[in-house]
């Protein structure tokens, strides 16, 4: 028996250990299948597992290029598998159902399922928590159905019974059918007029695809040239940038596009209230909190009111963290010398300091930094 117990205790942690660590053949079978469903804009799961990748930072500023080569970034497919887990409800029998969707080898389904219960299981709770709000405030990442919509229903013509119990066809009179002389003069109600639809959008609003276009002719062609303004551009420190691309300038949806000789880009926003989809789901005026949400821990701000005053000085290895991702930050709330005097000057203040809650902090101008390219 003791001899049993030896080997059980030391044969247990080996088949731990094979149900936490996903096989480069499984994991290269997830990453080719997941590439192509992504490839195709309309896979439910994708478009999700995109949008959540992109919110949370996992993804990185270019999520198309993530999504298409998860095998590269280990985190970023863990990620992923994450979020198909929270799309299939942290419920491992639809786990399955939806990996088999993807067209995975048979043989690869059951081991990444267990892989994924495994990792996540302790957050389904919050990731159950999260899809329910997203669903709630309609944030949650949805597709259009493939098929063109319904014709709407022609009407038909009334049936109604005659006297005889026959029944009334159209084109018939009331005479032929002996109907009484009421209903040939009962005047009929007029339909309402249905009202207009809405014009469509012309223009798509993520700003992810921004990213791939390489020159200032590329962003006119995809936005029409009248709302395209070249203007002199500074980065959030006030350096010079040569030549900025405003699209939709003066307006609430104006955005700063800077090509560098590199062929990398700086995306800049500055305006509340706009319709643009940014990446991690930053814009300005969003509060302290939904960004060290965002982040996962507290992080390091420039003191205000300094060279590079609330400008975020370091991410402190959080999920932001080389992300590519500046942002300055204002107070709104300074009437308590107080509270604005601990955050203010030549230091360094951390996003958890107690004095930043009082004082309404919130995103003043966000950058967009894509590395360059090859």
């Amino acid at each position: 028996m003791k001899r049993i117990l030896v080997l059980a205790a030391l044969i247990f942690p080996l088949i731990v250990s094979a149900q936490v660590k996903l096989s480069e053949a499984v994991a290269e079978d997830f990453s080719t299948k997941a590439a192509e469903k992504f490839q195709q804009k309309n896979d439910p799961l994708l478009v999700f597992v995109a949008d959540q990748m992109s919110r949370s930072g996992a993804g990185g500023l270019e999520i198309d290029k993530t999504m298409t080569e998860l095998k590269k970034d280990p985190a970023a497919l863990d990620a992923a598998l994450k979020y198909v887990y929270q799309f299939s409800d942290c419920n491992r029998q639809q786990l399955i159902a939806n990996l088999r969707a993807m067209n995975l080898q048979t043989n690869n389904v059951f081991p990444l399922a267990t892989y994924t219960v495994n990792k996540f299981k302790g957050e389904a709770k919050a990731l159950t928590e999260e899809k329910a709000a997203l669903i709630k405030s309609g944030e949650f990442a949805t597709v259009a159905p493939g098929t063109p919509p319904a014709a709407p229903a022609q009407p038909q013509p009334a049936t109604s019974t005659a006297p005889t119990g026959q029944p009334v066809t159209p084109g018939t009179s009331a005479q032929e059918t002996s109907a009484p002389a009421t209903a040939a003069t009962t005047p009929t109600a007029a339909t309402p007029a249905a009202p207009a639809a809405p014009a469509a959008d012309p223009y798509d609003w993520d700003v992810r695809n921004i990213f791939p276009l390489t020159s200032p002719e590329q962003l006119a062609e995809k936005f029409g040239k009248e709302n395209v303004a070249a203007r002199p551009a500074q980065d959030l420190e006030g350096n010079d940038l040569g030549t900025g691309y405003y699209v939709f300038p003066d307006t609430d949806n104006e955005m700063e596009v800077v090509f560098k000789e590199d062929k990398s880009k700086l995306v800049t926003f500055t305006h509340e209230h706009s319709k643009w989809k940014s990446p991690f789901g930053i814009k300005p005026g969003d509060p302290l909190e939904k960004l060290v949400k965002i982040n996962g821990r507290a992080f390091r701000i420039n003191g205000f009111d300094w060279t590079n005053g609330g400008m975020i000085d370091s991410w402190d290895g959080g999920a932001m963290d080389k992300k590519g991702v500046t942002l300055q930050l204002k107070a709104n709330n300074t009437g308590d010398p107080k509270q604005y005097d601990q955050v203010t000057g030549d230091k360094k203040v951390r996003s958890d300091q107690a004095a930043l809650k009082k004082l309404d902090v919130v995103v003043e101008k966000v950058s967009f930094q894509t590395a360059p390219q090859q």
